[in-house]
């Protein structure tokens, strides 16, 4: 028989095919670093795009806290401003009271009765005075009660000084004013 050497036929189909799969391997490798530098590169582009949309974010964030700042102190000036406004519109309709309480005090004071002093506290009034009796002062005090402008009087002291004014009665006296609206007033 003849003897017949298929080893180098073999062998070079086993060379042909480790080749190839060298082939294969190295062209599966290329891909794959292909690959992963494309999704690396995808991945940076979206990590930047986010990182450029916080600085924008952050930058609007600021310029809103400015904005929020300012309308704090403009909300403080504004609130301000109106408690001038009150005030000033508290004095303005105020201002005419003074004459109806000296007016009032006119049409309630008894012939008989002297004011001496009169003082005025926010809505209390002092009255210091003398009178012939103490009817006198209590007829003053019922009409200053009846008053629509005063109300609430309170005789703080009443006294008799008979050296000098036999007869007559010192009094001090208290009495509260009226808040009236201006609706009130016409």
């Amino acid at each position: 028989m003849p003897h017949i050497n298929l080893l180098p036929w073999r062998e070079e189909e086993r060379r042909d095919k480790q080749r190839q799969f060298i082939n294969v391997a190295a062209g599966a490798a290329i891909l794959m670093i292909g690959i992963v530098v494309l999704v690396h590169l995808r991945m940076s582009g979206i990590i930047e795009d986010q990182n450029n949309r916080n600085k924008f974010m952050q930058a609007q964030i600021t310029q809103v806290d400015k904005e929020i700042a300012e309308i704090k102190t403009l909300e403080k000036e504004k609130a301000a401003l109106l408690a001038r406004m009150k005030v000033i519109q508290e004095l303005q309709s105020s201002r005419p009271e003074i004459v109806h309480i000296f007016d009032e005090l006119a049409k309630t004071i008894p012939d008989n009765v002297f004011l001496l002093a009169t003082s005025r506290n926010d809505r209390e009034i002092n009255l210091t005075g003398v009178a012939d009796s103490n009817d006198y002062v209590s007829e003053f005090m019922r009409n200053l009660d009846s008053s629509s402008w005063l109300t609430n009087p309170r005789l703080t002291v009443i006294k008799s000084d008979k050296q000098e004014y036999p007869g007559a009665s010192w009094f001090q006296l208290t009495v509260s004013q009226k808040n009236r609206t201006k609706k009130a007033d016409k």
